[in-house]
């Protein structure tokens, strides 16, 4: 088996790149993937693998029965949005589409997971079980297409044993694949803080509840429920990124805007944190002579890898690749909606290389300068669909 997928990823490739490129020059924004969904059915359609489309808006499902197709079904996703990016890059598959970028590998995920998807439904008849594939709209907004997609059944009929997930990693060689078992990201809540006082003259504070004084208090304040509320052996952030109030300068506004993100590793902790950054943010405010509203949007949950899956993945990627092309890969405090099936079923999130430092391909995820080594499209579709064949064995 082994070799027949390393001999198709190899046989394949030229094509998959031809897609990413397609794929890379025609990106759209989350939960408005209509062309790149219609693109994924064409393509599905041509393999003759079955789907159902219109998940969560422009979502896929596609499955791939082998033998035995109800005695094991493992899930593989990729997402299939992009960013609100103006591409830098002077390639010919620069984006087409002014504004939006494929900055995060998106357009490397879901053809990695096309051309496993391709060589899944070739080798159908040589493996046991099910293999369900999800291309899931959204991943990079509020609520993340996973939530809807779990709403709407992608985790039922059939249930998967387990699930697993990819991102390209440019500080990685193309060739190299990396694995992190149990808490892997932090979850993501975004923090909206609107303080609100008696505005004035500049010259007469005491006539005014000084919301700019206020909301820096504020600030400097939520560091500290970091610093003294956790466990310092838990991972945690929280980070304030806009402060919007005021207009000039002799008048203390009226109302001061603060936007921020919190990040945490542990569940209890991140819902603790919640309440006391309400009280402490409110306590300051009423202290100093001015109201409140604050409202934490809850996003993205940790995302674990479960230990037994993430082993098993890591043992066959070696047994695919070669242990020197396996790596361990740090904690991240980057979120992921691939987390929302992690707290459901067991799941493996690893990380696909795609940097070649020789050829200057290192710029970060969320850059208008980032782009791949496309090396990475045989390893990343060779892999995924190898996995897949032996976690339904």
């Amino acid at each position: 088996m082994k070799n027949l997928i390393k001999e198709l990823a190899k046989t394949y490739a030229p094509e998959f790149i031809s897609i990413r490129q397609h794929l890379h020059a025609h990106p759209e924004l989350s939960f408005q993937e209509y062309k790149t969904s219609e693109f994924i059915q064409q393509k599905l359609t041509e393999f003759g693998v079955p789907f159902t489309a219109g998940i969560a808006g422009t979502g896929i499902i596609a499955l791939i029965e082998g033998k035995n197709p109800t005695s094991r079904v493992i899930a593989l996703r990729a997402d299939i949005d992009a960013l609100p990016i103006t591409e830098a890059n002077d390639v010919p598959y620069k984006s087409q589409n002014t504004g939006v970028m494929h900055a995060c590998g998106h357009d490397v995920h879901t053809t990695c997971v096309l051309g496993a998807t391709r060589i899944l439904h070739e080798l159908k008849d040589q493996f046991e079980g099910t293999i369900k594939i999800l291309f899931q709209p959204g991943e990079e907004k509020h609520p993340g297409g996973a939530s809807i997609m779990i709403e709407e059944g992608a985790l039922e009929n059939p249930k998967p044993d387990a699930i697993l997930g990819m991102h390209v990693q440019p500080t990685m060689e193309a060739g190299i694949v990396g694995f992190r078992a149990g808490q892997y990201m932090a979850s993501a809540d975004e923090i909206y803080i609107t303080v609100k006082g008696k505005g004035g003259h500049a010259a007469l504070p005491q006539l005014t509840a000084d919301t700019i004084l206020i909301a820096s208090n504020i600030v400097v304040s939520l560091q500290q429920i970091i610093s003294r509320n956790n466990n310092p052996f838990s991972p945690s952030v929280l980070s304030i990124c806009a402060f919007n109030g005021g207009f000039t300068t002799n008048v203390i506004p009226s109302e001061v805007k603060l936007m921020g993100t919190f990040r945490a590793m542990d569940e209890t902790w991140r819902f603790k944190a919640h309440d006391l950054i309400r009280k402490q943010a409110k306590g300051i405010a009423e202290a100093m002579g001015a109201e409140i509203d604050i409202d934490i949007l809850v996003g993205y949950p940790t995302l674990y890898n479960n230990e037994a899956v993430t082993a098993q993945a890591r043992g066959l990627a070696e047994d695919f690749l070669g242990k020197e092309a396996v790596v361990d890969t740090e904690i991240r405090m980057g979120a992921e909606d691939f987390a929302f099936y992690s707290q459901i079923i067991p799941a493996c999130f690893y990380r696909l290389g795609t940097g070649n430092v020789a050829r200057g391909i290192t710029s970060g995820v969320h850059t208008a300068t980032f782009d791949v080594d496309e090396k990475a499209i045989e390893v990343g579709m060779g892999t995924m669909a190898y996995l897949a064949t032996q976690f339904v064995k």
